[in-house]
């Protein structure tokens, strides 16, 4: 009787796929009207599809001359709002183009589910009405992203504490550095919240408080050596930011020595985003193989999904000494059964000078045996050369990176871990340049 359980699994498996693929061709032949006119119409030039007539409760304008001539749009199957539906973030793949510099690809995004986009509305128009309702333009006059008007110098932690992951407990002048370095104005540089307009204060803190992801782009820009994709611009809610390459996934069984080098680089951007000149600690708080990026000609690591980053200033927490600020931070192992896990204490990530968390979430989350991504356990370094394996090394690092047997286990074996990989990377690169 057992011998015929995987036939009968595999009969089942075929039948419904094709129940899939008619119940596809079927939506097809539905919307046939809609998809020859979805392929005739550029709908990033519609006011109402990128939500450009919600401003300002909405992520920005800078872009929006290039979306109203025309200079974006979408890719292929980004044309078929049927497909929507399969779209749940709401992240398109879009072609943009300059007369001289011709076309490069780009990703849009509108920063939350439709669901989490009309939860706003409505939280909006209640703080304004007491309704769900509303005309949202005016309700966001009486919303405290108004109240905050141009009489206020400056944008004050007491104000925006805990809006978000950003802000979870920012300083003055990580707050003077997210409104220097706001894109969606035209007198950027100055960080007086008295100088932007209206609209723009009110964007600037409606994006601070529903998906700060802009912000973090903007106030640590790739430009400047940080690891995360590029901001372009925005237009209602629809935002731009540069296309890095495939996602990390795609090279989850590429060769060994390509998986050895971004894994490289993976703690490199655990290291820098930990430790560096400028004293602000960026800490991962969703880490998972769809959220970094592989660029196509460097090879280069990027954080394309900066959503859940909480930034903590070591300087202001050595000035202000709270209680065992000097202590280690360990993040503590916990078992668990969904994929991407992570354990974490925000106030504590918040009140220590020295925190492992980033170390923690990139090995137990993207390297070791222990990371759980659709239905594979093992991460990035499974399946090593016989050799390592054997060497048992590797494995002795990830482990204890991942889940510490000594105190302060994690911070030495994340150290010996990046040299290690480094070792690796350069015999392998010396093996092929033979």
């Amino acid at each position: 009787m057992l011998r015929f359980l995987p036939i009968k699994l595999g009969r089942l498996y075929r039948c419904l796929k094709l129940l899939l693929v008619v119940g596809l061709f079927v939506i097809l032949l539905m919307n046939t009207h809609n998809l020859f006119a979805s392929f005739q119409k550029n709908e990033l030039t519609d006011r109402r599809f990128i939500n450009l007539n919600k401003c300002p409760a909405c992520f920005g304008t800078s872009w929006c001359r290039k979306f109203m001539n025309g200079q974006v749009s979408f890719e292929t199957w980004g044309r078929l709002r049927f497909l929507d539906v399969f779209n749940v973030k709401n992240v398109y793949f879009a072609q943009y183009g300059e007369p001289r510099e011709g076309t490069r690809r780009v990703v849009l995004k509108r920063l939350g589910s439709n669901q989490e986009l009309a939860e706003i509305d409505q939280k909006i128009c209640k703080r304004a009405t007491g309704r769900p309702r509303c005309d949202i333009i005016q309700a966001m006059y009486k919303t405290e992203f108004a109240r905050i008007n141009g009489d206020v110098r400056l944008l004050t932690p007491d104000v925006v504490e805990g809006w978000s992951d950003l802000v979870h407990c920012p300083s003055q002048r990580l707050l003077d550095r997210v409104v220097r370095r706001y894109a969606e104005t035209k007198d950027s540089g100055s960080f007086l919240l008295k100088n932007l307009k209206d609209t723009e204060r009110m964007q600037l803190l409606m994006t601070l408080a529903f998906n700060p992801e802009p912000l973090v782009l903007q106030s640590f820009p790739s430009d400047e050596g940080w690891p995360f994709a590029k901001y372009l611009g925005a237009c209602g809610r629809m935002v731009a930011v540069n296309y890095v390459g495939e996602e990390l996934w795609s090279f989850y069984n590429a060769p060994w020595e390509k998986r050895v080098d971004l894994a490289r680089q993976l703690m490199d951007i655990a290291e820098q985003l930990t430790n560096n000149d400028f004293e602000f600690a960026l800490y991962l708080l969703d880490v998972s193989f769809d959220n970094f990026a592989v660029g196509p000609r460097d090879g280069k690591v990027i954080v394309v999904d900066a959503e859940n980053v909480l930034v903590a200033d070591k300087r202001l927490i050595k000035q202000n000494k709270p209680e065992n600020y000097d202590v280690w931070y360990e993040s503590r192992f916990e078992e668990c059964d969904r994929e991407a896990c992570l354990s974490f204490s925000k106030d504590s990530l918040c009140s220590r000078v020295t925190v492992d968390h980033n170390y923690y979430a990139i090995c137990q989350n993207l390297l070791s045996r222990f990371a759980k991504w659709r239905g594979t356990t093992g991460g990035l370094l499974h399946d090593p050369p016989a050799h390592i394996a054997k060497d048992g090394q590797l494995e002795a690092l990830l482990d204890e990176c991942t889940k510490p047997k000594k105190r302060y286990g994690r911070f030495q074996a994340a150290k010996e871990l990046r040299e290690y990989l480094t070792q690796l990377a350069a015999a392998s690169y010396s093996a092929t340049a033979r």
